[in-house]
C-alpha cells in the first residue's frame, strides 16, 4: 500500500538587522516578522498533519518562527532542533529529510533561504503552475510551501512532489 505523505517547508519570518554586532545565526525576528506569526500559524492551523515531525533550524529566527506557529501543530508532533539545517544546501535538505521513519506521514522542516527555494524546485514535479513560478523567483520570508507525494521519505527525490499550496503572510 503506497502511504500519501506531506512535507510542509516554511521559511523562517522577517528578520531584524539592527544589531550589526550579532551572529546571523542569533538575528531575532523583526517586528514585520512578529506581526506575521498570527496568519502564518492560521494558515498552519488549517492544515491536516498527522504523525508530524518538525525539523527545525537552531537560528534565533527560526526558532522564534516555529515558536509562534507551534500552537496550531498536533500535541504530539516530534520536534528536533538541528543545527545542521542554519548552513545546509538543498541536497543536504533533501538527505536529512529522506532520514526521517515512516512512521512520519508528515513533515515540516523550519529554515533558511536559498536551500529551502532550491529544495522546492527540485521537489515539485506538479501542481499551481503560478505558485510554482512564484517559488522559482522568490520564497519569501514567512512563506508556507504544502505539498505531497506517494511512498517512503527515503524515495523522495526531485519532480516527486505535487505542490498543493502557497501560503505567503504578505
Amino acid at each position: 500500500m503506497t502511504v500519501r505523505r506531506r512535507l510542509v517547508v516554511v521559511r523562517h519570518a522577517k528578520s531584524a538587522w539592527d544589531d550589526e554586532a550579532l551572529a546571523d545565526h542569533d538575528r531575532p525576528l523583526a517586528p514585520r516578522g512578529v506581526r506575521a506569526l498570527d496568519r502564518m500559524r492560521a494558515h498552519v492551523d488549517g492544515l491536516e498533519l498527522p504523525a508530524l515531525v518538525v525539523l527545525c533550524s537552531t537560528a534565533r529566527r527560526a526558532v522564534a518562527t516555529f515558536d509562534g506557529i507551534r500552537g496550531a501543530l498536533p500535541d504530539d508532533a516530534v520536534v528536533e532542533r538541528d543545527r545542521s539545517i542554519y548552513a545546509a544546501d538543498a541536497a543536504t535538505l533533501l538527505g536529512r529529510i529522506r532520514m526521517i521513519g515512516d512512521e512520519f506521514a508528515s513533515a515540516m522542516i523550519v529554515g533558511h533561504n536559498p536551500a529551502l527555494q532550491d529544495l522546492v524546485v527540485d521537489l515539485v514535479g506538479s501542481g499551481d503552475a503560478e505558485a510554482r513560478r512564484r517559488i522559482a523567483g522568490k520564497l519569501p520570508t514567512g512563506a508556507i510551501v504544502n505539498m505531497s507525494f506517494e511512498g517512503h521519505w527515503r524515495d523522495l527525490a526531485p519532480g516527486s512532489c505535487s505542490l498543493d499550496d502557497l501560503f505567503t503572510p504578505r
